[in-house]
Parts: structure tokens; C-alpha cells; sequence
């Protein structure tokens, strides 16, 4: 619990610096000085982006993401939608097109207090995250505060900034009499003609589409321009079939992303239909591929460490009642089903909040989570090695833990925790498909699937104590136990090992070396606490040595944790390509399509061991490596190992919770070829084939 104080206390935000520069500086303001019980007033967060740097409307086009403000106002209080500025359209290398803002914007909403406000003054808290680019892309975060004080008559404040970007702000459509618009579905594109005399003296006019999660557009193009009379082409590329129009902007200056730019908002409500609830047979079946999925992540190499560890217990039961190896089995399978469903209940509740959900990656993407498993790693390492035991006060022991069997239980409940939190990096077969169908769901269908997961999992463990006889086939307790205890300890150390490439990968080499000085005076304090604090010393020594311990774990957490670690550089994605492997981004990937060549993606993470897997015994094979290069395959990586925002919205627009993910793009007017979680040399070798005897028929 110590370690897990130090770790929740570490600071956010890492995003923010870059290079020891600050990219994007966040301030809450308001237009008012003081509150008037009652009476609207507008709230503003005014980004300031570093030079060259940029944030996102909240349609950001080909690449990126909208800033989001979540916030905290006492009950009573309402607050409306955001007030989004005109962007700027800027059109990248790759003829990748994006909407956005540079040097600052003031994203504005109203707020209306209660009629009645008892305290004075009010403190008004938000939490701000966007994604900030250039030539890569970094995303912040920050908690910011606003206090206003109470009172019967209020006088402006920052009168100039929100009147500049008062004026920003798109109007509504004008009167049939100054503007017409009229839609009609032309293939697989939309035009819309907009009539209207008072456009016809501007030179730059521009459609900024805002289309729903559902769809999908390319880039809107003026098709042809006569006197009063404007046509926009606005290409689709996905929708449901009913579509007719979307929403977007009429954004028209004096010159393209001039100052002086206006526009007008149409706001057609989709005519897209509500998702339906899957039926009964479909959501079945992808409750099956969970259990099937849950089952095969007993194999994976995530959780086989942890997984001996049972297969111990059980040899240490043989011979035993059977109804104490049926209870540890329960006890174990009972701690696999409490991390899914806690987890289950996590992502619907961030789902909830607007939140991207993911499998494994909001937990193994924080670099403070994946050392909090290393601590608990080692802690177990160390206590099958013998430094210390784990033991509970003498008070508890009786009141909570009064037979060694129960003591026993709940140590096979927290090896299913253990077990399962190994497990969330992981995307077995099956698991992938039917957790990207459960994504999409409701939260009862979310919850539905995690313990469908979780009784595959711990299905073949659950048998095996329900049939104690099949424990014969196992080798008969005796002193060679505790030798095995001890290897199992260095399994453990192995995973350690795995955890600390993790942390190098996500903070650099200097990093993980001061991880690992953390983790060393985590030993000395467990080597301590089986010294010195043991049932024959005086009280009086082992609450010295425990407060010794304290101070030492304390201290050496804010050194080399909060300071340290904390300020230790972000490793690049390019440092960790190998061979002829590119670092992926959207923009490299539009170029690569648009002169004809075809690219394999591979969405990867350095604390995915089933990525690593597919990586060495398929990807980097001799016969794999030479059909790439026979067939000229352009390779990119994309590496999700600290969260890529972008690389999130392409997992989800593929329908996958995590990673890894296998995409093959034959050309740029073709469907990707999208490959399982689990690779084959003849699975790729045959695609490969596949798609030259295509190109060279064409």
C-alpha cells in the first residue's frame, strides 16, 4: 500500500513538456469578475500552443483528436456545450488533411448557477486533455481551477478575448431569403448547392464536414461555382445506407484561413438510424468467442509465470481432501472473476465519461502502472525465495484467517488477481473480435463479456479441483518443493526483467535504471522486515524497523520515483525499429498508398508479448523477411507502447481493443487485409502471394 500511495501521488501531465519545452499552456478565464446568483455566464479555456505546435476542432480530420474538458461544479450548477472557433484547414504531406488551431484558441461554454449560492467564493474545477502536433503528435493534460466571488451585480472581464472570439464563432444558417441549401446522394459521394448572393463577392469558400462516428468522409471539393450558385462534392467513404446529408460548416474570407473568415453552420440531424441492440444469436456467439478467447489466455505468455505458481499449489494439495482442493479452486477462480469484473465496471465507467476504452492499453500504456506490477512482482519473487514471508497481524490472522485453509484460499484468490492482471496486455484468439464487439455495447452487454472471459479462464482450473483424482498424474509432495519454489521465484524475476524492457521502451534507458533503484530499496526493505521483524523480537524493534522501512520506501519514491523517473526523457518509437521497419503515421502511410505501393502495418507494443511472439518466430523469419522485400512491401510500425492517441482511433476504426493488430494494404482504392491475433509464416506468405498474382493480373 506505501508503494501504491507513492505511485497514485507521482504527477500527470507528461504529455506538456517536450524536450524540456512546454507545448501547450492551459488557463480557465471567465467574462465576468464576479457571479450573480442565476445569471448566466460564459467560461473559457484558453489554450497557448508553442510555435509550429497545434490542437484539434471537434472534427479533426484525417489525424488527430478534440480537446476535452470534464468538469467539476458543485450541485446545482449547469453547464452547456462547447463553443468551438472557425479552425484552420491545413493540408499535410500525404495529402493529409486536418482542422485545427495554432498559437491559442478559447474554447468558451455557458454556465448558469443556481438561483441561490450560500458559500462565497466559488472554486470551479475542470480537467482539460487535447493533443498537441507537429511533426509528431504528444497528448496533455491538466487540472485547472477557476474561484469567483459572490455577488448582486457583476462587471465584465477579459472583455477583448471573448469578443474576438465571440466573433469566431460559426452563425446560424441565414433566412431562406440570403441563403438555400439543397442535398442529394450521388453514388458514393454528397453534393450539396448552396444559393446565395451574399457568398458570391468572397474568393475562399470551404465546407468543413462534421460528420457523425459512423461516417466516414474524404475531402470536400468545390465542383463548380457559377455567379450565385456554389456545389460542394463531399466524398463518402463509410455510412449507413439512409445517408443523405451531415452537419458541417460554410466557412468563406477574403483568402483560405484568413482572419477575417466567417461561417455558417447547417445543422442537419443524421438521418442515419440508431445502432440497434445486436440480436440474441449474434451477441451468443461473440460471448462464446470470449469464453474460447478467456480459455486460450491460459497459454499465453503473459500469464504462464503466474500460472506455475498454481499448478504448485496443486501439487502441494495432492494427496489432500477434496474438498480443501475444491475450495482453493474456488478461491482461485473467484480472484480471476473479481480483476474482470472491476475492470469491466472501469471501462464502462470511463466509457461513460467519453473515454476511449481499450483492452490492457489504458493500464500497460502507464508507465506508473506497469511499475507498481514490477513492485508486486518482485515482492513475490522475493518471498518465494525465502527473504521475508507475508504475514497478517495476529489479530486479523484470528478474527479474519482462523485455520491455515482459509489463509490458504486467500492466497489462491490474490494468484487469480495476479494472474489476470498479467493477462490484460494480452489479445488471445477470439478475445479480439468478441471485445471489439462489446466495446460497441451497452454496459450490460460489457460486464456480460468480461465474465464470460473470465469463466474461460479459469474454467480448466475449476476442473481440475472438482476432479482431484486427475492430481495422481502429478508428482507426490516432499523436499524437492521448495527448490521448485525457489525456481519459480527466478520465473518471476524473468517477468520482472520484462517489465523493466517495458519501462525502458516507454521512459528511456535512464528510465528504467532508476526504476530499477527503487526496486532495489525494495528488497532491502523486504529483506529487513524478515530479519528484524519476527515473532521473537520486542515490539519495540520491529516498530523501529518498520518505521525505518517506511521512511526508507518514502524517501526513495520521491527521489528516484517523483523526481527521477518522473523527469527521465520519453523514449522515441524510431530508437526501438529494427531492419527496414518505419515509424508509422497516418501521413507516411497516405504517401506510401498514393504512389502505388503496398504497406503491411504492424500495431505493436513493447509490453505485448504476444506482439513479440508474432514478431520473432514470424515477422523477422528468414522466409518472412525475404517475401517482403521480393514483393516490395513497405513496413511500418506503429508502436502503441505510451498510448498513441491516433493509433487508438485506428485499433477502434478496425474494430480491436488492443493489440496486436495485422493490417495489409494492397493499394490505395483497396480493402485492407486485416490478419488474427496470432500469426502463421504460411498465413502471411499466402497473402503476400496473394496480393502480387492481383497486381500483376491488373
Amino acid at each position: 500500500m506505501v508503494c501504491w500511495s507513492i505511485l497514485a501521488l507521482a504527477p500527470h501531465g507528461l504529455g506538456q513538456r517536450y524536450q524540456g519545452k512546454q507545448l501547450v499552456k492551459a488557463e480557465l478565464l471567465a467574462d465576468t469578475s464576479t457571479i450573480v446568483p442565476g445569471k448566466p455566464f460564459t467560461v473559457g479555456l484558453l489554450l497557448r500552443m508553442a510555435p509550429g505546435w497545434h490542437t484539434y476542432w471537434k472534427f479533426s480530420g484525417d489525424a488527430g483528436l478534440p480537446t476535452e474538458l470534464k468538469w467539476k461544479l458543485p450541485p446545482g450548477w449547469k453547464i452547456g456545450d462547447i463553443q468551438w472557433p472557425i479552425p484552420l484547414k491545413t493540408i499535410d504531406p500525404g495529402d493529409i488533411q486536418t482542422y485545427g488551431y495554432v498559437d491559442e484558441v478559447l474554447l468558451m461554454q455557458e454556465v448558469t448557477p443556481p438561483p441561490k449560492i450560500e458559500n462565497s467564493p466559488i472554486e470551479l474545477g475542470a480537467d482539460a486533455s487535447w493533443l498537441v502536433c507537429e511533426k509528431i503528435c504528444i497528448p496533455g493534460s491538466a487540472t485547472l481551477q477557476l474561484e469567483l466571488p459572490i455577488s448582486a451585480t457583476s462587471q465584465p472581464a477579459n472583455t477583448e478575448l471573448f469578443a474576438r472570439y465571440r466573433r469566431l464563432l460559426p452563425q446560424n444558417w441565414p433566412g431562406a431569403n440570403v441563403a438555400a441549401a439543397e442535398w442529394r446522394r450521388a453514388g458514393s459521394d454528397l453534393r450539396l448547392k448552396v444559393t446565395s448572393e451574399a457568398l458570391a463577392d468572397y474568393p475562399a469558400l470551404e465546407f468543413f464536414p462534421l460528420p457523425d462516428q459512423a461516417t466516414v468522409v474524404g475531402h470536400p471539393t468545390i465542383e463548380s461555382r457559377n455567379k450565385n450558385e456554389i456545389v460542394f462534392r463531399i466524398p463518402i467513404e463509410s455510412s449507413g445506407k439512409n445517408l443523405s446529408s451531415i452537419a458541417g460548416l460554410i466557412v468563406f474570407s477574403e483568402q483560405p484561413n484568413g482572419e477575417d473568415r466567417a461561417a455558417w453552420q447547417i445543422a442537419v440531424p443524421s438521418t442515419v438510424s440508431a445502432a440497434r441492440p445486436a440480436p440474441a444469436r449474434g451477441i451468443f456467439t461473440f460471448l462464446l468467442f470470449g469464453f474460447l478467447g478467456g480459455i486460450i489466455l491460459n497459454l499465453m505468455p503473459c500469464v504462464l509465470p503466474v500460472i506455475s505458481l498454481k499448478i504448485f499449489g496443486f501439487i502441494q494439495q495432492a494427496g489432500q481432501s477434496r474438498q480443501k482442493i475444491l475450495r482453493s479452486g474456488v478461491a482461485f477462480t473467484l480472484g480471476i472473476f473479481a480483476w474482470f469484473i472491476v475492470l469491466a465496471l472501469l471501462l464502462i465507467a470511463l466509457k461513460a465519461a467519453g473515454r476511449d476504452v481499450t483492452w490492457g492499453g489504458f493500464q500497460f500504456t502507464n508507465p506508473y502502472f506497469v511499475l507498481g506490477l514490477s513492485v508486486i512482482v518482485l515482492v513475490f519473487a522475493l518471498n518465494l525465495f525465502g527473504v521475508f514471508e507475508i504475514s497478517l497481524p495476529q489479530s486479523m490472522t484470528r478474527g479474519l484467517l482462523s485455520t491455515t485453509a482459509r489463509k490458504d484460499d486467500l492466497g489462491s484468490f490474490f494468484q487469480g488477481v495476479f494472474a489476470t492482471v498479467l493477462a490484460t496486455p494480452c489479445t488471445a484468439p477470439f478475445l479480439g473480435t468478441a471485445l471489439g464487439f462489446a466495446f460497441s455495447q451497452s454496459a450490460a452487454i460489457i460486464l456480460a463479456m468480461f465474465i464470460a472471459i473470465a469463466a474461460g479462464m479459469s474454467a480448466p482450473y475449476l476442473l481440475l479441483s472438482a476432479q482431484p483424482a486427475w492430481l495422481r498424474f502429478l508428482p507426490k509432495p516432499g523436499p524437492w518443493m521448495l527448490h521448485v519454489k525457489q525456481f519459480m521465484g527466478f520465473l518471476l524475476l524473468a517477468t520482472l526483467l520484462f517489465l523493466l524492457y517495458v519501462l525502458g521502451a516507454q521512459r528511456g534507458l535512464e528510465g528504467a535504471i532508476w526504476a530499477s533503484c527503487f526496486l532495489l530499496v525494495i528488497s532491502v526493505a523486504c529483506w529487513m522486515k524478515g530479519a528484524f521483524v519476527v515473532p521473537t523480537a520486542s515490539a519495540a524493534k520491529r516498530n523501529v524497523v518498520i518505521f525505518l522501512m517506511l521512511v526508507l520506501v518514502f524517501a526513495s519514491g520521491i527521489y528516484f520515483i517523483g523526481d527521477k523517473f518522473h523527469s527521465a526523457n520519453i523514449a522515441s518509437a524510431d530508437s526501438r525499429l529494427r531492419g527496414d521497419w518505419q515509424a508509422f503515421t497516418p501521413e507516411r502511410l497516405q504517401a506510401e498508398l498514393e504512389q502505388g505501393r503496398t504497406v503491411f502495418v504492424d500495431f505493436t507494443a513493447a509490453w505485448c508479448l504476444t506482439c513479440k511472439f508474432n514478431e520473432a518466430s514470424v515477422l523477422e523469419s528468414a522466409e518472412v523477411r525475404e517475401a517482403f522485400q521480393r514483393h516490395a512491401i513497405v513496413k511500418l510500425k506503429a508502436d502503441w507502447t505510451n498510448g498513441d492517441p491516433v493509433i487508438t482511433k485506428l485499433l477502434q476504426q478496425f474494430g480491436r481493443p488492443g493489440v496486436p493488430l495485422y493490417v495489409l494494404y494492397p493499394g490505395k482504392n483497396e480493402e485492407p487485409i486485416v490478419f488474427p491475433e496470432l500469426l502463421t509464416k504460411g498465413m502471411v506468405l499466402d497473402k503476400l502471394e496473394t496480393i502480387s498474382r492481383t497486381v500483376a493480373s491488373q
